[in-house]
């Protein structure tokens, strides 16, 4: 198997707002976080639309395209690459309602343009990759909408951006809350239906996060696995998340380390990163930390996966064969306990 390869999202080095309180340390530019993912091992960056061109809509298409390619150049002058790229449909006031499946026409039309500039910016920076993660298409009040029409224009949208690109990959990140009380794409399973209405589900793919699944009350590494049983893993999100309260993106296997095992484990098993996949990160650095030591939650959640990934590489596998065969699951699970451990068994 190749060697994984890794990524994050300029967003994961941030200066510590919250919803409840300011920024609490320095900015870094994004020349320093490009040079800080090179210098932890990364190999690619994530992408907002807006973090690769900063004022999007403000710009004209001849702008949106010379800042993309300066985006890109420093990429490549770093030896880095782009993942993936994500039209930002949750910030602005044409989206209060829902993006593409807002009640207003003019709203909707907002949602398709900005996601097909978000193409572009792809194109400029080298990805076919576009990830939607469908942030306010759901409801605050059950009466206000129409599930099945939502659900048309959703598709419709979708659709509509295959047909512009040939070659263009999307890839929906579910989500069952946060920012709206309930999304229409909650769950990995939603995922995998929505892209069979598209008109071309061959390119529809799935990126899953671990604290989406745990807030829509799943197991990451099943959510994993059904999404590689239909071949629609093609990008995942790794952190970790304390219960059902807000989206947390803790550093990675720093709640559970057996569910951060078991993610790692469906990757490695079913040849995950074989046609490109990348380890994606999408983690905070915890609000007490200065500037200068803000970045550990990055380079501690590649480790973690590594440490992991050769503990699922030293186990004893003709050991855990036979206690599947003998149904002992009691001893299994001793097992796995001991081996994480690091106690001779």
């Amino acid at each position: 198997m190749p060697p994984y390869r890794f990524s994050f999202g300029p967003w994961n080095l941030s200066d510590g707002p919250d919803p409840f309180g300011p920024a609490v340390r320095g900015s870094f530019t994004f020349v320093e976080k490009v040079k800080l993912a090179k210098e932890m091992g990364f190999d690619a960056l994530q992408f907002h639309d807006d973090d690769a061109v900063p004022d999007l809509d403000a710009r004209s298409s001849a702008e949106i395209v010379r800042q993309a390619r300066a985006t890109k150049q420093i990429l490549t002058d770093h030896g880095l690459v782009a993942e993936f790229v994500a039209p930002r449909l949750w910030f602005s006031p044409q989206t209060i309602d829902g993006a593409f499946t807002s009640n207003d026409a003019a709203d909707r039309s907002y949602a398709l343009e900005r996601s097909i500039k978000a193409i572009d910016i792809g194109h400029e920076l080298g990805t076919n990759i576009l990830v939607l993660w469908l942030a306010r298409d759901g409801t605050y009040v059950r009466e206000a909408k129409s599930v099945p029409c939502a659900m048309r224009y959703l598709v419709g949208a979708i659709d509509q951006m295959l047909e512009y690109d040939k070659n263009l990959r999307i890839l929906v990140e579910p989500k069952p809350n946060e920012p709206t009380d309930q999304a229409y794409i909650p769950t990995v399973g939603h995922a995998v239906a929505l892209s069979y209405q598209t008109s071309d589900p061959t390119r529809m793919g799935i990126l899953i996060e671990t604290a989406h699944q745990i807030l829509a009350g799943l197991d990451p590494s099943d959510e994993m696995g059904f999404a590689l049983s239909f071949n629609k893993l093609w990008s995942v999100h790794l952190n970790d998340q304390s219960g059902l309260k807000f989206d947390e993106d803790k550093s990675f296997g720093e709640v559970d380390l057996r569910r951060a095992f078991n993610q790692v484990r469906v990757l490695e098993e079913n040849n995950y990163g074989n046609n490109g996949e990348y380890v994606g990160l999408d983690v905070k650095a915890l609000r007490t930390q200065r500037k200068e030591v803000s970045a550990k939650h990055l380079a501690n959640s590649r480790e973690t996966f590594l440490w992991l990934l050769d503990k699922v590489r030293t186990l004893n596998r003709r050991l855990y064969a036979e206690l599947v065969k003998q149904r002992d699951y009691e001893e299994l699970t001793r097992y796995i306990t001991a081996h994480l451990l690091g106690v001779q068994y």
